[in-house]
C-alpha cells in the first residue's frame, strides 16, 4: 500500500482523542483561528457523518444495534472512503485547509485497539479505503479515559457504553500511535480550560507546520 499516492495542494489536519477529550471543540476553534488569523480557507468536517450518506452510517454506528467488530470496521471504512472521495480530496485539490474531527486513527484506536481486531488490520483497511491519503499533521488531545468519561453529558452512545477497559485501551493505543509516528503526530495536553488547550493547539500548529500555516497571511488584504 502506497501512502499519499496523489499529492494535495491544501493542508490536511486531523484531530483525535477519546470521548470527552474536547477534540471536537478544539478542531472547530483551530479551523476558525486558521481562517481568521492566517487567511486559510478552512473546511471543518468530521467522521463519521461528514456527508449525507455518512449521517446515515453515523446513526447506525453510534445509535444502532450492537454489531460485530468486522461489520463496525467496514462501516467506518465505507463512511471514510466516501468522505475522502466527495469532500476531503476535492477541497485539498483546490488548496483549501481541511480540519477533520476524527480520521482513520480513530478506527485504529477504537476498532484496532479497543476491539478484537489488530491495529495493522484496521490501518491497512483504512488506507485502502482512502487511497492512501495521510494527514499532514494529527493533533491528539490527550486526556485520560476516566477524565473524559466524567466530562461526557447526555445519553451515552454505543461506543461510550463500551466500558472503562475499552476506553483505557483506546487511550493507550492513541498514545502508542503518536509515539510510533512522531513526525505526523503532536500530543497536546487536554487538561485545563478550553482557552488554555486552544492556546497549546495553536502553538503546536505554528511550531510543527511553520510556513505552511503562517505564509497564508500574505494573502490577506
Amino acid at each position: 500500500m502506497h501512502e499519499n499516492p496523489q499529492p494535495h495542494a491544501g493542508l490536511f489536519l486531523t484531530f483525535e482523542g477519546g470521548d470527552g477529550s474536547g477534540k471536537t471543540t478544539q478542531a472547530r476553534l483551530a479551523a476558525q483561528w486558521l481562517s481568521d488569523t492566517y487567511a486559510h480557507d478552512a473546511l471543518l468536517t468530521r467522521e463519521p457523518g461528514g456527508t449525507e450518506l455518512g449521517q446515515h452510517i453515523r446513526q447506525l454506528l453510534l445509535h444502532g444495534d450492537d454489531m460485530g467488530p468486522r461489520a463496525e470496521a467496514l462501516l467506518y471504512a465505507a463512511d471514510r472512503s466516501h468522505h475522502v472521495h466527495t469532500v476531503i480530496r476535492p477541497a485539498l485539490s483546490l488548496g483549501r485547509t481541511v480540519v477533520c474531527d476524527r480520521y482513520f486513527d480513530s478506527s485504529i484506536a477504537y476498532q484496532g485497539g479497543g476491539r478484537t481486531l489488530t491495529p495493522k488490520t484496521i490501518r491497512d483497511l483504512s488506507l485502502w479505503a482512502v487511497d492512501g491519503l495521510i494527514p499532514d499533521l494529527t493533533v491528539l488531545i490527550d486526556v485520560p479515559a476516566r477524565v473524559g468519561a466524567a466530562r461526557r453529558e447526555g445519553e451515552p452512545d454505543r461506543l461510550e457504553r463500551a466500558g472503562d477497559d475499552f476506553h483505557d485501551t483506546t487511550h493507550a493505543t492513541y498514545r502508542h500511535l503518536a509515539e510510533q509516528e512522531p513526525e505526523r503526530w503532536v500530543i497536546v495536553d487536554g487538561i485545563g480550560t478550553i482557552d488554555e488547550v486552544a492556546g497549546r493547539v495553536r502553538a503546536a500548529l505554528v511550531d510543527r507546520l511553520g510556513a505552511r500555516v503562517t505564509t497564508r497571511a500574505q494573502g490577506r488584504s
